[in-house]
């Protein structure tokens, strides 16, 4: 996917998009980084949609679906009149240039309820349809943010398939997990504690889990980088405060820290928390946990992960960002899709 406005791009070899409510930006890292310009500095915080765009607004009754077939978009000068006439939708407060992007989409894509129409025409023709009205919604978030429409259609495509393909097999550990454990939704993190994108992700994935503690059970899952000289013994020192108790203190920690990853400098760390520094000491001197941490790598492998973070909703890998409101939106489509025996439920 080609760069968007407002990402927040990860470690390794991927990006993920990150609409999110601070608004993140940078390279990514790379094994081998591509001599490139340096990209142009993060927006400010106001700059993101959640403070400056307010999204369509949602529909307070429910309108008669008109007969016969449903309405195509009527030929027009501006591109952007097939957002007119929407039951209880309002994409005025679009830019014109996010209109006429968010027009393509609405002309081209099709909706994921199943039906043989584009989004457009069952928006129209489908007015009780609640499926085309939250496709609407994350394609006017998107191109609100600055997405071209052919890079909308590509990710609400790979989103909406996601949900049909198979899930993967992930073995968490419940000592690095919050939540019921018994929660419909586990929602686990495949992450490095030395790269910038997962530390900048971190508050905002935890903040979502524990909003949503009743439906979400969140899990860390080491995925050390070896471009990254200290993960390795950072994630050592996790797994060792796992075992006397204290593994999101150790993490927390970490991250808070992630600028200062030395061996030498994590005994002080887990003094700091209680713990016995010495002995961090000698398991980071020995291949304690090593193999542990590459069974977790290897878990990160097999679910074809290419960069850190990497989250996964019930096995489903998540594409859509790190704003709370996009997590929001993606575990309702997964308690959506589970209640209704992996499909979505009928309009």
């Amino acid at each position: 996917m080609a760069k968007t406005r407002g990402v927040l791009l990860p470690c390794w070899k991927r990006v993920i998009p990150l609409l999110a409510a601070m608004v993140l930006t940078g390279p990514a890292c790379t094994q081998n980084p591509p001599s490139a310009a340096a990209p142009p500095p993060a927006p400010a915080p106001s700059e993101s949609l959640a403070t400056s765009v307010p999204l369509p607004t949602s529909p307070t009754g429910t309108a008669t679906p008109t007969s016969g077939t449903p309405a195509a978009a009527t030929p027009s000068s501006d591109p952007a009149a097939v957002l007119t006439g929407i039951p209880g939708m309002d994409f005025s407060a679009l830019s014109p240039a996010a209109r006429r992007e968010l027009a393509t989409v609405m002309s081209d894509e099709f909706c994921y309820c199943g039906c043989p129409h584009t989004l457009g025409a069952c928006l129209k023709g489908h007015t009780n349809c609640k499926h085309a009205k939250r496709m609407a919604r994350l394609a006017a978030r998107m191109v609100a943010d600055g997405g071209p429409a052919t890079e909308v259609i590509v990710t609400l495509s790979k989103y909406y398939a996601s949900f049909r393909e198979p899930r993967a097999q992930l073995k968490v550990d419940p000592r690095m997990c919050q939540g019921d454990p018994k929660a419909p939704v586990t929602v686990a993190e495949f992450s490095d504690f030395e790269c910038p994108f997962c530390g900048k992700a971190r508050p905002i994935l935890e903040g979502f889990a524990k909003k949503n503690a009743g439906q979400v059970r969140f899990c860390y899952l080491p995925f050390p980088l070896s471009m990254h000289a200290n993960a390795i013994p950072a994630g050592q020192a996790a797994l060792w405060a796992r075992d006397q108790g204290k593994f999101w203190e150790m993490h927390d920690a970490l991250f808070e820290h992630q600028e200062n990853l030395k061996p030498e400098s994590l005994p002080a760390l887990a003094k700091s928390l209680g713990l016995d520094g010495a002995k961090l000491a000698a398991v980071l001197k020995t291949d304690q946990y090593k193999q542990e941490l590459e069974g977790f790598r290897a878990q990160g492998r097999s679910a074809a992960i290419t960069g850190t973070p990497s989250v996964f909703f019930n096995g489903r890998f998540y594409d859509l960002g790190y704003e709370a409101e996009m997590l929001a939106h993606s575990l309702e489509d997964e308690l959506e899709w589970r209640t209704n025996n992996n499909a979505w439920s009928a309009d």
